[in-house]
């Protein structure tokens, strides 16, 4: 079911019971694609789980959508636009506290899964706003600290719990980067896994199996 009555357009698969306030999965797409592309998974994820893919606001040219922009410049090297990142994890906290009422979600029971830049707008927005997370699933991502609010450290994350994972073989985002996020997810005393797999940028059989099975029964 798609939707534009929040702040994002977005897809929604309901939860299977509807009797009392459904644990919630928010996807967040990877620069250029959209809320269909994780949605593929939605029927392969638990039933009980209320499932909501978001639309990242920037358009890019020719198609597809971005949560902030990147300069792929020789020049400059990989470049984000912190700024846009910034407003983009305030849109999503803004359309998540907008989505529990109007989807009967339960507050303490709101999971984030992201793919690529989606997965750093996760790592954003879990870490700058601990209390309102229990779960992340970051795919083929990695942590920005500039995109995090300035007083991240001063907060309780004990209670945050992610799954990591990276392709060997990627290269667009290099496996060293990704490889520096249980160290800095152990900093902030958070429970982590991560998992490398033998691919590209993207998500393998074995890896979707592994975080599906890693998820189930922790949200």
């Amino acid at each position: 079911m798609k939707t534009k009555s929040l702040n994002l357009e977005h897809l929604v698969r309901p939860a299977a019971s509807s009797d009392k306030p459904a644990p919630a999965l928010f996807m967040l797409h990877g620069y250029g694609s959209n809320e269909e592309d994780l949605f593929s998974f939605a029927n392969d994820l638990p039933e009980d789980l209320c499932i909501l893919s978001l639309q990242a606001p920037y358009d890019l040219e020719p198609f597809g959508h971005a949560w902030y922009a990147i300069d792929f410049s020789a020049e400059r090297g990989k470049w984000n636009d912190i700024e846009q990142a910034v407003k983009s994890r305030e849109a999503v906290m803004k359309f998540i506290a907008s989505a529990i009422p109007a989807y009967g979600l339960d507050a303490g029971r709101v999971n984030l899964l992201g793919f690529s830049q989606g997965t750093i707008l996760s790592y954003a927005l879990a870490l700058s706003y601990p209390a309102n997370f229990k779960n992340v699933v970051g795919l083929s991502g990695y942590i920005v600290p500039e995109m995090l609010v300035p007083d991240y450290k001063d907060k309780d994350h004990s209670h945050l719990q992610v799954y990591a994972s990276h392709g060997q073989l990627d290269m667009v985002i290099p496996p060293a980067w990704a490889q520096q996020v249980p160290g800095f997810l152990d900093a902030l005393q958070i429970d982590n896994t991560f998992e490398e797999f033998p691919v590209g940028h993207g998500v393998s059989p074995d890896n979707f199996r592994s975080f599906r099975k890693w998820l189930t029964g922790r949200y």
